[in-house]
């Protein structure tokens, strides 16, 4: 079963939800999945863009309750 870890940087501006991200991805196993609750709109763009950078694999988005995105990435 795949481990899913919750990073809920709801209410931080960039770039502290990618970084919140960046901290959770450091201590993550491989195959975890990280799902970053954010509402800070740049993170649509950056999470993706940082995940491809770093090997990681960005399984896309969710919608949330409220203005809130949930944005999944996988671990390598």
């Amino acid at each position: 079963m795949t481990k899913k870890v919750l990073v809920d940087a709801r209410g931080a501006f960039c770039p502290g939800p990618l970084l919140e991200l960046m901290k959770a991805a450091k201590v993550a196993e491989s195959g975890t999945i990280l799902q970053l609750l954010t509402n800070e709109q740049g993170s649509r763009k950056d999470v993706p863009a940082w995940a491809k950078k770093m090997g990681h694999l960005f399984l896309g988005e969710e919608p949330d309750e409220g203005t809130a995105y949930r944005l999944l990435v996988q671990i390598k």
